[in-house]
C-alpha cells in the first residue's frame, strides 16, 4: 500500500516537527488552513468529475431506450 499508510505515526510526528521548525509556529495555522482548503477543493473536483461522467452515461443509456422506441 503506497501514500500516507506507509509513512505512519511517527514519520507524521517528525513531518510535523520540521515543518515547525521551517515555518515556525505562527505560519503553523495557516499552513493547515491552506492544505485543508486545498484538499476540500480537490474533493470537490473530483466529486464533480465523477457525477458528470455518471451523468452522461445516464443520458447516453436514454437516448439509445429513445431511438429504440422509434
Amino acid at each position: 500500500m503506497g501514500g500516507f499508510g506507509s509513512i505512519g505515526v511517527p514519520g507524521l510526528i517528525i513531518i510535523l516537527v520540521i515543518v515547525l521548525i521551517v515555518f515556525g509556529p505562527k505560519k503553523l495555522p495557516e499552513i493547515g488552513g491552506a492544505v485543508g482548503k486545498t484538499l476540500s477543493e480537490f474533493k470537490k473536483s473530483a466529486r464533480e468529475v465523477i457525477d458528470d461522467d455518471d451523468f452522461d452515461k445516464k443520458t447516453t443509456i436514454k437516448d439509445i431506450k429513445k431511438t429504440e422506441d422509434a
